[in-house]
């Protein structure tokens, strides 16, 4: 699949900002054969007075930027045309649990996709009994299938509600109100896998999503979104699951992303020099581009 995707980010200050610095984690990744980014744009307005792009530890593409001037405002853009092209689905080649704990035992790298950086608990993800308790339920077979029912048994047993959390809210708290959106949907089952001793770690991208039968396609409706990358052992390598939905990630799913949590790739970090708050807005298209044939 071919998309154009465009992101805007737009913050409104309650009183002007004298400063601040950020990082801004939004472009898409290149990943193999897998997704391909064939072009792509970052602007923001007020333009800094810094900038710099880098990759960080796990390989993303962050730009920092720095502001000296008063501003109240910030908006940031994003355009890129992008290809995917996930492999299709094969025969289960994952290790079961026993097996996989010898795996990641003869795993001597500590490159960024390497398991051993997956497997503790971190902020946002910490190793919860009750989540742990939860997911073994899902443990039977290979680690691919214990991973693809817990994807669906968060995404049956919990209610999307936008209102019930917030993007400081902890794994185990989602855990408790049974309630939230995609990032702790994700967090939920990272914490689940984690405590089996199973590597997960947390994609962040943009999903397309399709209007109802009859209905228009609303500008700015795509969303943000967030999933779980899970190691399934040497020959199954890295498998991507999407517990909100309930499946596997597809060409639909746009990388931008990879961490431990959300704390790895939040869209942007910083800080402002500024007091009282801040209101934010995001509008996201992933439009599907089709080719005219010569």
């Amino acid at each position: 699949m071919l998309y154009d995707i465009r992101l805007h980010l737009h913050y409104d200050y309650a009183h002007a900002a004298g400063g601040g610095r950020h990082q801004v984690r939004v472009m898409p990744l290149t990943i193999g054969a897998t997704q391909r980014v064939v072009a792509a744009s970052l602007s923001f307005s007020p333009g800094p007075a810094e900038r710099s792009d880098f990759n960080d530890f796990f390989g993303n593409s962050v730009t920092a930027i720095a502001f000296r001037e008063a501003h109240d405002t910030l908006d940031i853009r994003m355009s890129a045309r992008v290809s995917v092209a996930r492999p299709e689905p094969g025969l289960d080649v994952s290790s079961d649990l026993p097996r996989l704990r010898e795996e990641i035992g003869s795993v001597r790298s500590l490159a960024p996709s390497s398991p051993h950086h997956f497997l503790a608990a971190s902020d946002h993800a910490g190793i919860d009994a009750d989540i742990t308790a939860y997911a073994r339920e899902s443990a039977a077979g290979s680690t691919f299938a214990t991973a693809m029912d817990l994807c669906r048994r968060i995404q049956r047993d919990f209610t999307y509600d936008g209102d019930a959390t917030t993007v400081q809210t902890r794994a185990s708290d989602a855990f408790a109100l049974r309630r939230g959106v995609c990032q702790d949907f994700s967090h939920i089952m990272i914490a689940g896998l984690r405590g089996l001793g199973i590597p997960a770690g947390y994609v962040s991208g943009f999903l397309r999503t399709i209007p109802p039968k009859g209905k228009p396609r609303l500008e700015g409706a795509d969303a943000m979104h967030a999933w779980v990358k899970v190691w399934c052992g040497r020959d199954a390598g890295w498998q991507e699951f999407d517990p909100t939905n309930g499946m596997r990630a597809s060409n639909d799913h746009i990388t931008v992303a990879y961490g431990r949590d959300y704390s790895d790739v939040a869209p942007i970090v910083g800080v402002l020099k500024t007091t009282g708050g801040q209101v934010a807005e995001q509008a996201v298209d992933v439009i599907p581009v089709v080719l005219e044939k010569a």
